[in-house]
């Protein structure tokens, strides 16, 4: 090592901050990718697990087309602004049926260079210098490559003035709400939102929340995103966040009408109105409200108990879809929330998300259907319990295993009093839930009273003028 005297200066390289992980917030999301953008393309009704931004990147595809491929837009949220994990994602694009196709077509070179801007699958292209002539080879004869700006660039390695392209390139315009819903095909296959069934089965994790922006302001997919909420694999629970259409309803006070016309009522549903920008990007609310959920959930030793209202959002406006400034106060906000939708507020310490009630309020007021985190904090619980339990399906009827169960619970439970995230909780097993007919057909069934803390939605300060502060005046 050479002898030194003085100040030496070195610099490491810039650390990437890893995704936080938070189970309680995991997102399931339905959507188009940009397969032609992605090295190794995730596949049509195949749900992947991802947990970083390479990951997802590499499979999803990385595109700015966000009004084509939804997926594209919520990977940018979820990793370049959040930074939460995992999630998973299921592309409904297929390359097999929503495409157009060029046949031979004649196209013109500039400098031995073609620029095809449509979404070219490259495993379909093929290159000729003659209508009649073969194919030329990839790599020897051109070079074949996406730019910055999602073009095909075709670059020639010998001279040439024009030549005759063949290719297959994607159509997101083809997609339609039924891509999304999907169902059940011919085959037994699980399509689009049918896909949520089968996440805890391949990856073990529990979905909590369903979203698909782009598409959940079409009520037919609301209402099949709500009807997963409560059935989740035959026993979970999650709860979906949908978006209210920005080209048809333009000013807040049109929100509870379109709200109601289209029946976005439900206990497990968050609605989100309007849209947001960054840097002149726009953003269904749902994505970042989604991943918001899981910054605050990680604030929170990963427990879902905090309302994500006057929680941050990665914004600098908030927009219509056709790009109309929209400008709430305190006021036109607490309209919204009074009538169970979360919007965007820039009041006090930036863009926040404000509201805490689900689609459900005001027609519902039980504080477990109407606040969201309440809503969330029940569904952890219980999705808990059905895993941590699980295990102990089919062991003997016994009071070992009553007390077993009853123990655990309660000792859990407990811990998350401790926390914070309940404000009591407990469990028993009663003799008048649990008849001799039930104990003898193997059925066992356990009271839980849990009471998760409410948002502090409002706080009063009440002052009065005190004329007994006036006797300062005579010493």
């Amino acid at each position: 090592m050479a002898y030194n005297h003085g100040i030496r200066i070195t610099e490491t390289a810039t650390a990437i901050t890893p995704p936080a992980k938070v189970d309680t917030a995991l997102t399931v999301v339905v959507g188009t990718a940009p397969l032609h953008l992605a090295a190794k393309p995730m596949g049509v009704n195949k749900p992947i697990l991802v947990n970083s931004y390479s990951e997802a990147a590499s499979q999803v595809g990385i595109s700015n087309q966000w009004d084509k491929y939804t997926l594209s837009e919520v990977m940018y949220s979820q990793f370049s602004l959040f930074q939460v994990a995992p999630a998973v994602y299921i592309n409904v694009l297929d390359p097999e049926k929503h495409k157009k196709s060029k046949n031979n077509e004649e196209m013109t070179l500039q400098d031995n260079v073609l620029t095809v801007s449509d979404p070219v699958m490259l495993d379909t292209l093929q290159v000729r210098k003659a209508s009649e002539a073969e194919p030329l080879a990839k790599g020897t004869d051109y070079t074949a490559a996406f730019d910055d700006d999602e073009n095909l660039v075709i670059t020639m390695t010998s001279p040439a003035s024009s030549v005759f392209v063949t290719y297959d390139y994607l159509d997101p315009a083809a997609v339609t709400e039924d891509d999304i819903i999907g169902g059940v095909a011919g085959d037994g296959s699980l399509k689009g939102l049918e896909l949520v069934h089968q996440v805890f089965p391949q990856f073990g994790v529990v979905p909590c929340t369903i979203i698909a922006p782009g598409w959940s302001h079409k009520p037919a997919v609301a209402a099949v995103m709500k009807a997963k909420e409560n059935d989740i694999s035959g026993v979970f629970k999650a709860i979906s966040i949908a978006d209210a259409d920005t080209e048809a309803v333009k000013t807040y006070t049109a929100v509870s009408e379109w709200k109601n016309n289209n029946n976005y009522t439900d206990p497990q549903q968050v609605l989100a109105w309007p849209m947001l920008s960054l840097g002149g990007r726009k953003f269904h609310m749902s994505t970042q409200l989604a991943h918001l959920m899981g910054v605050t959930d990680n604030k929170y030793n990963q427990l879902p108990y905090k309302s994500p209202s006057n929680e941050s959002l990665q914004a600098d406006g908030a927009v219509l879809a056709d790009g109309t400034e929209v400008f709430l106060t305190p006021a036109s906000g607490a309209y919204l929330n009074g009538q169970g939708v979360v919007t965007a507020l820039n009041f006090i310490g930036g863009w926040k998300s404000w509201g805490n009630r689900t689609s459900a309020y005001p027609g519902t007021t039980d504080p477990k259907d109407s606040f969201i985190p309440i809503r969330r904090m029940f569904n952890f619980v219980e999705n808990t319990l059905i895993t941590s339990y699980w295990s102990q399906i089919d062991n003997p009827t016994n009071r070992r295993l009553i007390s077993a169960v009853l123990n655990r619970a309660q000792m859990w439970l407990s811990s998350l009093v401790s926390q914070g995230a309940l404000l009591g909780a407990k469990v028993e097993f009663l003799e008048d839930m649990n008849p001799e007919t039930d104990l003898m057909d193997g059925i066992l069934k356990f009271k839980l009273r849990i009471t998760p803390p409410s948002p502090a939605r409002e706080i009063v300060f009440d002052t009065e003028y005190d004329v007994n502060n006036l006797s300062v005046l005579f010493g």
